[in-house]
Parts: C-alpha cells; sequence; structure tokens
C-alpha cells in the first residue's frame, strides 16, 4: 500500500495543537472547557461559506425540479451525517425515501461499525452509485474532512462521468474534493482538539452544511409554509399533535377545527391548510395544490384569486 503520510501531513485538520500536550492531565472541566471553545469557532466557519453552499442549494434546486434526486457519499463520520439527514428528509418534509439518497462506504453496515479500508476503495463508489441509476438529473455532494477520501473522490468522479452535478465538502482549502466538483464549499476548522479526529469540529461543520442545504432546498420546493413544516409525515401521536399546531398557527383556526379539517384530509397538512383558508372542502384544496405544485402559498393565492374551477372571481 502506498504511503500517504506525505499527503495528510499538511492538512489543517491532521494539525497537532501544541498548546494542548497536556490535555490528559487536565480536570474534567478543563477538558470539557477546551473542546467547547474549540466548537464555538465552528458557526463562524460555516457562515464564511454562505456564497458556496448558496451556490449548491440552487444546483439541487434546479436538478431536483427536473426530477433528479440529492445523493450523499462519504466514508466514516461524514457518511454517517449524509445518512442521518437523508433519513430524516422523509419524516420533516414528507419526501419520497428515493429523493434524499445516502451512499457510504462500506455499505450501511459501516453506519454502525467502521469498516476498515472501505474509505480507500476508490471504485465501490462508482459501483455504489451505478446501484442506484444515477442519472444526469441528479446531484451527487461528496464529503470529505482532509478532501482527499478515496471514496468520495470516486464518487464525484463517477457522477461527472455520467453527467451528474457534483458538490464537495471538506474542511481544508485547495483539497482534491475541490478540484473535482462544479460547487466546492471548504469549510475550515483547522486542528482538532484530539488531533485529526475529525468527528469533532469537522464533522460538527458537516452537520451544519448538510442542515442547511437540505432544509433550504426543502424551502424553495414549496415543503414548507413560511416556517412550518407543512409536508411532514403524522407517523406518530407527537406529530399527529404537531400537525393540528400547524394547521391552527397557518389559519388561526382553533384546535378543534384544525383537527377536523386534518381528519377530513387524511391527515394531510397542506390540504386541512388550504381548505380551512379558503373554504373549500379536501378535493377542492387538493385539486389546487396540484395546480401549485404543491406550493401552499400559491395554492391559496390561486383558489382564492380563480376558485375552485380555475375561473377568475368577482371582486
Amino acid at each position: 500500500m502506498r504511503d500517504v503520510s506525505d499527503e495528510v501531513s499538511h492538512l489543517q485538520t491532521e494539525g497537532v495543537r501544541t498548546d494542548l500536550g497536556d490535555l490528559d492531565t487536565r480536570s474534567t472541566r478543563e477538558v470539557l472547557t477546551a473542546i467547547a471553545e474549540e466548537d464555538a469557532i465552528v458557526p463562524a466557519a460555516v457562515a464564511a461559506a454562505t456564497d458556496a453552499i448558496t451556490a449548491a442549494v440552487e444546483v439541487t434546486v434546479a436538478h431536483l425540479s427536473r426530477g433528479g434526486r440529492l445523493v450523499y457519499a462519504g466514508a466514516g463520520t461524514p457518511g454517517r451525517l449524509g445518512l442521518l439527514d437523508a433519513a430524516e428528509c422523509v419524516p420533516t418534509f414528507g419526501t419520497d425515501p428515493g429523493l434524499v439518497v445516502a451512499l457510504m462506504a462500506g455499505g450501511r453496515r459501516a453506519a454502525s461499525a467502521a469498516v476498515e479500508g472501505a474509505e480507500d476503495e476508490h471504485d465501490s463508489a462508482a459501483r455504489d452509485l451505478n446501484a442506484i441509476s444515477l442519472r444526469a438529473e441528479d446531484v451527487v455532494l461528496a464529503v470529505s474532512s482532509s478532501g482527499r477520501t478515496p471514496y468520495a473522490l470516486g464518487a464525484v468522479t463517477a457522477a461527472r462521468a455520467l453527467g451528474a452535478a457534483t458538490i464537495g465538502v471538506s474542511n481544508n482549502p485547495g483539497s482534491r474534493l475541490s478540484e473535482l466538483v462544479d460547487v466546492p464549499i471548504e469549510i475550515e476548522t483547522g486542528p482538532e482538539v484530539i488531533a485529526g479526529s475529525t468527528r469533532m469540529k469537522a464533522g460538527t461543520s458537516q452537520k451544519l452544511v448538510l442542515n442547511m442545504l437540505s432544509t433550504a432546498t426543502m424551502v424553495r420546493l414549496g415543503k414548507t409554509y413560511g416556517n412550518l413544516m407543512v409536508d411532514l409525515r403524522a407517523t406518530n401521536a407527537k406529530l399527529r399533535a404537531r400537525s393540528v399546531r400547524i394547521v391552527s398557527e397557518a389559519t388561526g383556526a382553533g384546535a378543534d377545527d384544525a383537527a377536523a379539517a386534518l381528519s377530513a384530509a387524511d391527515g394531510e397538512v397542506k390540504t386541512a391548510i388550504v381548505a380551512l383558508v379558503t373554504g373549500t372542502d379536501a378535493e377542492g384544496a387538493r385539486d389546487s395544490l396540484r395546480r401549485a405544485a404543491g406550493r401552499v402559498r400559491e395554492a391559496v393565492s390561486r383558489e382564492q384569486a380563480y376558485g375552485p374551477q380555475g375561473t377568475e372571481t368577482q371582486s
């Protein structure tokens, strides 16, 4: 196996904090303070990359609007964060499970246990993308703290060959990943408290970036009404109660009326909101939503302006 020590020795994320050389002699509180102080720099580092994240969202929205998918690819912590974000899009935004997909070096078993050497398998990423039938309409977002992880590089290389858009998230400037992708996002978090343990600051920054990107994308796709998650799937008692609160907040209706509207709408929050605001029934609300591509604000405006049959109402 080739020696990569020269390649990684210059990376910021592999740096050693000499001022923390006595970390193992410090009290618990002192260790925690050191960690907290380092974690505090992460939000500013992420905010500094807002322009790049904005460009990534615009690309993602354009591709998903054309029927594409968002595909995360990573190894280790980045791969696990991709799995987490993809899984949470379904209950939060009511997305199809196939809309946001996560691929991880070593497969799903690597989510809970290390799979030795998986991140070094450059070609396995191409096989994983072929297994999900990647198309030119899709977006592949690879995450790598170092910016040189073979699995992440293999994913974007294969994606480019298929004509898909590519985004790269890394924690070192001028990385190989940034050179390969259409939209590079570099979050400079510097050396870790525990040297090289990029599950710490680097991983925290990656979680923030994925939160921002997926959330902003879903807002742009009409998955919210204001800041309300109107496409959530009420799969448990807590979410059913939240659905009632959302409908009440969006319409000004009392809890009983909101619950009745939800019942008539088969639990569909968007449908209940449009029905209550416009005074139409559930089927009319669904029709308005279909014509508005699922956007509540547009559906309400259309219903109020044109009525259920699409005919302009009298003023």
